[in-house]
C-alpha cells in the first residue's frame, strides 16, 4: 500500500484544509483521488480527516490505495456461525481471514462471505463523495474488527438499525470482550493491569507503541516503556490480564479489554516483555515454534443484542493451534498455575481510579 509523506514548511502562514493543501503540492494526487483511495491520514502521528487543518511544521502521513474494484462481490466461503437471528450474525472467524475489503484484500474477506450467506447482491463501490460514505460501503454490517491473524468471535449487523445499536455499545464500551493468548515469557505479575497511551511507532508506520502514562503512578514494564511525564499524544489503552498457566518460558494468558485500540493486546504484551507467540510484527520468530502464526483468539463476547434487556454471552471454541502448542508444552515442561483471576485485576484498577474505570 503506497505512502505519501510531506512536512508543512515552517514559514507556512495560517491554516488550510489538508485535502486542499495536498492537492496544491507538486506531483501530488488531486482531491478526488484522496477521497476515494485514502486509507489512513495522520497529522503529527494523530489520526486526521481530509477536512483537518494543517499548519506550519505539521508532519503529514497518508496511506492510500489504487485499483479499487467497482463492486464488493458475495463469495461462497464457509463460515462458523455461533449464533444468528434477524438482527445479527455472530461468527467464529478463522485465522487468516481479513474482516473487510481493503487494499490488497478485495476478496476472500468476512464481508464477501457474509454477503453470500445473507443472500445479498454485490455492493457497488463509490469513488466520489464523502470519505466516510466511501469507506462504509466496503464494510456492510461490520461494527468492529479482528486482525487478519486473530481468530475468534466477531458480531455483525444484518440491518441498519442493528448496526447503529451495536455501534453505540462498542462506543460506550457497554460490553465484555475476552481473549486467550500464548506469550513468550511470563508477565511480571500473575494478575495485572496494563494502563498506557498508544501512539504510532515513529520508526515503523505499521506498528504501534505503548507509552507509560505517568512514571510516578504506574509501574514501568520492560525497556519498551517510556518513562517521564504524561505524553501529549496518543490514546489511553487499558488491558486486564490473568496468567492461566506457565510452561517454562511460555505462558497461557487471558485478557479483557477495557478500551479497543488497534493491536492493543499485541502492543501491551510486548510492553510487558512477553510478546504474543507467532507475532510477526511485535516479536521475533520463535526457535521452538518457528511455524506457528499469531496465538491470539477472541474467546468471549458479552453484549446486549438489539431489543433485549439482558446481555447475551457468546464463546468461541479454543482453536486447534492452541491445543497443539499446549500439548507440546505439557509434554516438555511442568505447569505452574496462577491464582485469583481477571476479576482481581479489574478490582485493582477500580481502586486506583477511585471506584471507576
Amino acid at each position: 500500500m503506497p505512502f505519501f509523506n510531506a512536512k508543512v514548511p515552517e514559514n507556512f502562514c495560517g491554516a488550510e484544509r489538508l485535502d486542499k493543501y495536498i492537492s496544491s503540492l507538486p506531483n501530488a494526487f488531486n482531491r478526488s483521488k484522496l477521497k476515494s483511495g485514502v486509507h489512513e491520514i495522520l497529522i503529527n502521528s494523530q489520526k486526521a480527516k481530509l477536512s483537518s487543518k494543517v499548519r506550519a511544521g505539521d508532519q503529514i502521513d497518508i496511506q492510500w490505495e489504487d485499483n479499487i474494484p467497482d463492486n464488493i462481490e458475495p463469495q461462497d466461503i464457509p463460515l462458523k456461525i455461533i449464533f444468528e437471528n434477524d438482527d445479527v450474525t455472530v461468527v467464529n472467524k478463522e485465522q487468516g481471514m481479513v474482516t473487510h475489503p481493503a487494499a490488497g484484500n478485495w476478496s476472500g474477506t468476512l464481508v464477501n462471505a457474509l454477503l453470500h450467506h445473507w443472500g445479498r447482491e454485490a455492493v457497488s463501490q463509490i469513488k466520489e463523495g464523502e470519505a466516510a460514505e466511501i469507506l462504509s460501503r466496503r464494510r456492510p454490517g461490520i461494527v468492529h474488527r479482528l486482525d487478519k491473524d486473530t481468530s475468534g468471535i466477531i458480531i455483525t449487523a444484518k440491518n441498519r438499525d442493528s448496526e447503529e445499536w451495536l455501534q453505540k455499545q462498542f462506543q460506550s464500551r457497554k460490553l465484555r470482550k475476552e481473549y486467550i493468548l500464548i506469550v513468550r515469557g511470563c508477565p511480571p505479575k500473575k494478575d495485572g493491569v496494563v494502563d498506557t497511551y498508544m501512539i504510532r511507532d515513529p520508526g515503523d508506520r505499521k506498528r504501534f507503541k505503548a507509552v507509560a502514562t505517568d512514571a510516578k503512578k504506574h509501574e514501568r514494564y520492560g525497556d519498551d516503556a517510556d518513562s517521564g511525564a504524561i505524553p501529549v499524544q496518543g490514546k489511553r489503552a487499558v488491558t486486564l490480564y490473568h496468567v492461566v498457566s506457565v510452561y517454562s518460558n511460555y505462558s497461557l494468558v487471558r485478557v479483557r479489554l477495557l478500551t479497543g485500540r488497534t493491536h492493543q493486546i499485541r502492543v501491551h504484551m510486548k510492553f510487558l516483555g512477553c510478546p504474543v507467540l507467532g507475532d510477526s510484527i511485535y516479536s521475533k520468530k520463535d526457535n521452538y515454534f518457528p511455524n506457528e502464526n499469531l496465538m491470539l483468539h477472541s474467546r468471549l463476547l458479552e453484549i446486549r443484542l438489539p431489543g433485549q434487556e439482558k446481555p447475551s454471552v457468546f464463546k468461541a471454541a479454543v482453536p486447534e493451534r492452541f491445543k497443539r502448542v499446549i500439548r507440546t508444552l505439557k509434554a516438555q515442561h511442568p505447569r505452574a498455575y496462577a491464582s485469583q483471576g481477571i476479576k482481581a485485576a479489574e478490582e485493582s484498577l477500580q481502586a486506583k481510579n477511585g471506584g471507576g474505570q
